[in-house]
């Protein structure tokens, strides 16, 4: 199990202390920064293909490879942390990622779309870790559990940001300079985002664990409860990725064009709000019960959805589970570092998001395949996380309530 300091409460837990503590401003701004190319570079691959005329099936098949890369990469650059500290992966893997970015455009997609997808590839598998990096980083620089609990409760809360503001920055570079200057844009923003994150003192200290050259070939994958929570945090990807096919149905079912942006920004929304208050707050039980709690809330809130609402209504209906998603996140990653092998935070941290990724990759294509029933898709998928967190309480009690 990693290592998380069992201090009492501290007499300030709130956010202005938490960001008042030393490095965490800088730290959060950078990995928001850094993780910004996740969310501009599938609208940037777009937006390249189409303005050489490519074909839309090319574009949509980039992105995708591009996300599919993403999330396959994080547990093996997190496991590299583990072995060989923050700056010796970070670094590297940024430099490759900036680069294949760069590199796109020279490939000309539409004319040579192999080389272009072998770009991408290499652009998606070094997407560095940072959003991992940060969650080892929280004990680290906030020792008091409760400090924790508020930052990673900020942390999660503002990642969606991540999503909100990529493909409007991605866009915007492109309507203005073109889609090269968009992808330009993209690495340029990763290179100063990991730069905030690798010249921090904690970030450049931070060291591996002595055990970790021992490492199991399965990492914590090993644990049984991690990979069942694993599981059931790609169930929650799975409704996170089928949300964006239902809102384009639904806008078309509607006629009402601006369903499809409103109702997945309508979502991050809820998700920041429902984030910063359960942060603002020490709520009783251990993370795993609020695990539980936040993931049948989740499933729940799709419910609105089942009897396909108005579209004034069907965006309430987004905002509903969106205030569960960010608790849901913050008790999964507290529920992580307490079932994560001593020494393999990191990597533990990096399979989380890549399941979800990988359920939202799933997620749109099963909904694209089944548009008339997605409103029912994206409910019982996510129950089905539920029951899992569940069982994972109940066969982990002692050890998550320690």
């Amino acid at each position: 199990m990693s290592t998380t300091t069992a201090c009492g409460p501290a007499r300030d837990s709130g956010y202005r202390a938490v960001l008042g503590s030393a490095h965490v401003a800088r730290l959060l701004g950078g990995t928001l920064i850094g993780r910004l190319p996740t969310g501009m570079a599938p609208i940037a691959i777009l937006l390249l293909v189409r303005a050489e005329h490519g074909p839309l099936a090319l574009a949509g098949a980039l992105g995708a490879l591009y996300g599919l890369a993403s999330a396959l990469g994080q547990p093996l650059l997190g496991r590299l942390v583990d072995r060989h500290g923050q700056t010796r992966v970070l670094v590297p893997a940024t430099i490759a990622a900036s680069t294949a970015f760069l590199l796109l455009p020279c490939t000309g997609p539409t004319r040579h779309p192999v080389v272009a997808a072998m770009t991408v590839l290499l652009a998606g598998l070094a997407t560095p870790p940072l959003e991992a990096g940060l969650r080892a980083l929280w004990p680290v620089l906030l020792p008091d559990t409760e400090r924790q609990r508020a930052a990673l409760a900020l942390d999660s809360s503002t990642q969606g940001l991540v999503f909100v503001a990529g493909p409007l920055l991605a866009t915007g570079f492109a309507a203005g300079a073109g889609a090269t200057a968009a992808l330009v844009a993209t690495a340029a923003l990763g290179l100063l985002g990991t730069g905030l994150v690798v010249t921090a003192a904690p970030s450049r200290t931070w060291a591996p664990n002595e055990f970790t050259d021992a490492l199991h070939w399965m990492g914590p994958l090993r644990v049984p409860g991690l990979r069942v929570l694993f599981a059931a945090l790609a169930g929650t990807g799975v409704a996170l990725g089928a949300v964006n096919v239902l809102a384009l149905s639904e806008a078309e079912h509607h006629h009402a064009g601006w369903l499809a942006g409103v109702m997945p920004a309508a979502l991050s929304l809820g998700s920041m709000l429902g984030g910063l208050a359960y942060g603002r707050h020490a709520w009783p039980g251990a993370p795993a019960k609020h695990l539980v709690a936040a993931s049948i809330g989740f499933a729940a809130g799709w419910l609105a959805l089942l009897p396909d609402p108005a579209p004034a209504v069907a965006v309430v209906g987004a905002v509903l589970p969106g205030t569960f998603l960010a608790p849901l996140l913050t008790a999964a990653f507290l529920t992580v570092d307490r079932l994560a092998p001593e020494g393999e935070s990191t990597e533990a941290f990096a399979w989380l998001i890549a399941c979800i990724g990988l359920g939202q990759a799933a997620g749109t294509a099963l909904a694209s395949l089944s548009a008339t029933g997605g409103p029912r898709f994206i409910v019982l998928v996510p129950l089905a996380g539920a029951a899992a967190a569940l069982w994972l309480l109940r066969r982990f009690r002692h050890h998550l309530s320690a």
